[in-house]
């Protein structure tokens, strides 16, 4: 992971659980039909961390805003996909967003590959994803990090009243 923590524009860390109120508030901020099933959140919002979302799961990208200041700028969480001890070498992206105003910026990108190497260091040796078919933008960069189509759920969803597929993606964690 150091190589994405040394980046001169941003920082990789691990979350923490005062960074609740923030991610809560970038995560809202980057709601989107593009990658979003649910509906957009609406007041009084939950907790951005609760009994499944911990901050031990997730890391967190800084960078400096255009007013000078340095904040969260994004966050990834991966996870174990099931509880089975016969799938304990698999990680899943369960979460991965990006604030509007750090966007093309590399966060992304160093989110993704801090996060496999997080994956690779505690013994994971694949990662997985889905990505809603229509999000273009996430596909592509999922496969510029080594992400293929493992498989297609046509139609899994309907969002703004139009079927949308479900697409599995994954890569091996090799050094």
């Amino acid at each position: 992971m150091s190589e994405a923590l040394n980046h001169p524009a941003h920082s990789i860390r691990p979350a923490a659980a005062e960074d609740g109120p923030e991610l809560g508030a970038l995560d809202r901020g980057a709601w989107s039909t593009l990658h979003e099933v649910q509906p957009r959140p609406q007041p009084p919002y939950a907790p951005f961390f609760d009994e499944r979302h911990r901050p031990q799961d997730m890391l967190v990208a800084e960078a400096v805003t255009e007013t000078g200041e340095r904040a969260l700028a994004g966050y990834i969480r991966a996870v174990p996909p099931t509880p089975l001890a016969c799938n304990t070498h698999v990680r899943q992206i369960q979460g991965f967003a990006v604030a509007g105003w750090a966007r093309g910026r590399g966060i992304g990108r160093a989110l993704i590959r801090a996060c496999c190497a997080t994956a690779r260091e505690a013994g994971a040796n694949r990662m997985t994803l889905r990505v809603l078919g229509h999000n273009a933008p996430a596909r592509a960069l999922y496969a510029s990090e080594g992400f293929v189509v493992e498989g297609v759920l046509p139609g899994e969803f309907f969002l703004n009243g139009r079927y949308v597929d479900d697409v599995l993606m994954g890569r091996a964690l090799t050094p």
